[in-house]
């Protein structure tokens, strides 16, 4: 019998990355082709014009205008979508039978929409926890109960 191959997706708005899992006693090691990053930046990095300004509606001051969204929301949004959209083709090639989803919070608001119903089908914990920045071998530790590392 085939082991299940359970992989574990660590993300927050920037940086994410794919774990595999294939067995008791194997470990994690990470996916090679399954690494994204962006720089983060800040919404004055983002938005390099300067806002536009109207006229008040009484009186004649005026006044900046301020986005309608934030910018970096939108940037770390569009993020998640992409990791996302890569992982739905290495489903849909049965590249794993499982998934672990372990996001900051936000990121993981931002994930769940865009996963199709064959991806969140897979889906076998969320830990709303960023894990980015911790080393290889202390990501185990946040998956007790879920993996037999």
């Amino acid at each position: 019998m085939k082991a299940k191959i359970t992989w574990i997706l660590i993300a927050d708005g920037a940086t994410a990355k794919v774990f595999e899992h294939n067995g008791p006693g194997k470990g994690l090691h990470a996916v090679d082709d399954l690494m994204f990053e962006q720089t983060p930046l800040k919404a004055g990095e983002i938005m390099a014009d300067r806002p536009g300004r109207s006229f008040s509606s009484v009186g004649h001051g005026r006044s900046a205008i301020e986005p309608s969204s934030d910018p970096v929301a939108v940037r770390e949004r569009r993020f998640v979508e992409n990791v996302a959209e890569e992982l739905e083709r290495k489903h849909q090639q049965r590249a794993f039978d499982e998934l672990i989803v372990a996001a900051a919070p936000t990121a993981l608001g931002d994930l769940r929409p865009v996963f199709s119903k064959g991806l969140r089908d897979t889906i076998v914990a969320e830990l709303p926890k960023d894990l980015t920045n911790l080393p290889t071998a202390q990501l185990g530790q946040h998956f007790d109960g879920l993996l037999a590392i």
